[in-house]
């Protein structure tokens, strides 16, 4: 079988700090090649893969302000999809761009819809020949007709399981009102517990009103966008993860990250989260800050072992690597 991938090309893929969906399209081209899959992942050309890479943006344009995204987003699907003849699926990471030309497209195409920036762009998956993959169940659209949800998978070794953990909490995630990082600030105060930032700012107004001022280095700390290695020292050493969403979250990935770390979760039942979270074994849904407060030390005393294994066994990438080649072989008959 012989599989395109077509990633983002906002970030590098893997990323080096941020960039979601760059590290799914990555977790899934390595872990088809390691099936025997021919796999070509289009990407930025500082991209790692062990497949075929191709592409012709040099780096990803969110770290490079000469570069407009608009022009190198259409320069590199116009690129790929130049080469769809030579694939038995493409695999489209990149929202709803490519599926404006999915009728020139030579070979199958699936879509994994990693949610909907705005409502504005569904009639372009609405009215494209391409199959649709759902991160969750909670982010599917009336409107679409759906082959398969498939839940992301993590590099559970790049995760390593702390069995001790610490006291503070955490909150990881881009700084966007959406993702409730001063809520998450209330949370722990009320809780009597330091928290620490980790994140891209998103919406630089709301950090620097209800964000930076709370930042004293001591009860509140800022990291910045956290790295890998550096994201899985800081979920692992945490009491729990706050997550409190003000949106319906399509999947979360910081959220089976921590799991994977032994790390619960105290989180908002928006979107996705009745799905990923397991009750009383992986964390707490919750509704509003008070009873979000009130859960930590809940949260807290959940078995770290129980967490992970949890994780393990519902979010590794080796699942996600096979219900996608479920998905292909479906669509290849």
């Amino acid at each position: 079988m012989k599989v395109a991938l077509l990633a983002p090309v906002a970030w590098r893929t893997p990323p080096r700090h941020y960039g979601p969906w760059e590290q799914i399209t990555s977790l899934i081209a390595e872990g088809l090649v390691e099936c025997g899959v021919d796999v070509t992942l289009f990407a930025t050309l500082d991209s790692q893969t062990a497949g075929a890479l191709d592409g012709v943006c040099p780096h990803g344009y969110a770290e490079d302000p000469a570069l407009d995204g608009r022009v190198w987003e259409a320069l590199h699907v116009a690129h790929a999809l130049s080469r769809s003849g030579e694939f038995d699926v493409v695999h489209n990471h990149l929202d709803w761009l490519p599926l404006a030309f999915a009728a020139h497209v030579r070979a199958p195409m699936v879509t994994t819809v990693h949610g909907f920036s705005d409502s504005r762009i569904v009639p372009a998956y609405a009215r494209a020949g391409s199959a649709y993959v759902s991160i969750s169940d909670a982010d599917r659209r009336p409107e679409l007709d759906y082959v398969a949800t498939v839940h992301h998978g993590i590099d559970m070794a790049a995760l390593p399981f702390s069995a001790v953990g610490g006291e503070d909490l955490v909150v990881l995630g881009r700084i966007h009102p959406d993702k409730g990082t001063a809520v998450a600030i209330d949370i722990a105060r009320r809780a009597g517990r330091r928290l620490v930032i980790c994140g891209i700012v998103q919406d630089e107004r709301y950090f620097a009103e209800r964000v930076q001022p709370h930042v004293d280095g001591d009860r509140v700390r800022y990291l910045g966008s956290v790295g890998p290695r550096q994201r899985a020292e800081v979920l692992g050493s945490a009491a729990a993860l706050l997550h409190p969403v003000a949106f319906d979250e399509p999947f979360g990935l910081a959220v089976v990250e921590a799991m994977a770390c032994g790390t619960p979760v105290v989180t908002y039942p928006r979107g996705a989260m009745p799905e990923v979270v397991d009750e009383g074994v992986t964390g707490y849904l919750v509704d509003g800050p008070a009873a979000a407060a009130a859960a930590v030390e809940r949260a807290a005393g959940l078995d770290r072992g129980a967490c992970r294994a949890t994780a393990q066994r519902r979010f590794s990438a080796a699942r996600m690597v096979a219900d996608y080649l479920t998905v292909y072989r479906r669509l290849l008959g």
